[in-house]
């Protein structure tokens, strides 16, 4: 008796985490976009506009916030945006792939579908220990799922553009830049932006 309700309450726990992860699904919407909606800071919005795509699941975040409060202080006159940084080629696409057959094969795992028995094949024992074992099996695709996805969306980029103008990229140099960098480079930038407007008509 107790089995049986062992085996319930470890059903249950699959079905519910199940139905946490499809609820999640948003076809035709980037996962990483649906996580890391673009912020935005500043109230100017006539202004100069500061904008920075980063790579989330390396943990650019937190880098990503530190900025904005420096330059909220700094310059409040700018607009600060913020978003994930998609990675290139087919690397997105291979990763909604993996995001679907990771729900794909939970489902099944809960559902205890014969998989092989819709091809005529003999269970294996490997895949009989993951029908026995729910909830250990769920847990594992879980993480080994996301694992992949976020080797998959991995960057390393931290892109940082003034009024749509690119003023550092971590992919070329390597690196985040310091504060006083790109102190340096926004007053320069914003230097050279007010010059122009003091003088509109220097052109005939």
């Amino acid at each position: 008796m107790a089995m049986v309700i062992g085996k319930n309450i470890t059903l249950g726990v699959c079905i519910v985490l199940c139905l946490f992860l499809v609820g999640n699904i948003n076809f035709g919407v980037d996962a990483a976009e649906k996580e890391i909606p673009a912020t935005k800071f500043g109230q100017n919005v006539g202004g100069p506009t500061m904008t920075f795509l980063y790579c989330y699941s390396c943990g650019y975040r937190k880098a990503f916030e530190d900025y904005v409060n420096i330059l909220s202080e700094r310059y409040p006159q700018i607009t600060v945006n913020g978003g994930n940084y998609d990675p290139p080629g087919f690397n997105m696409y291979l990763s909604r792939i993996v995001f679907a057959a990771k729900i794909l094969f939970i489902v099944v795992i809960v559902s205890s579908f014969d998989v092989f028995g819709v091809f005529g094949q003999q269970i294996p024992s490997w895949w009989q220990h993951l029908l026995d074992n729910k909830l250990y099996a769920c847990m594992m695709v879980f993480f080994v799922g996301n694992m992949l996805e976020g080797q998959l969306v991995a960057s390393g980029a931290f892109e940082i553009s003034l009024n749509d103008v690119p003023v550092w990229s971590k992919l070329q140099t390597g690196r985040i830049p310091a504060p006083q960098e790109l102190f340096q480079i926004i007053d320069n930038q914003l230097q050279f932006t007010e010059t122009i407007q003091e003088n509109p008509d220097f052109v005939k």
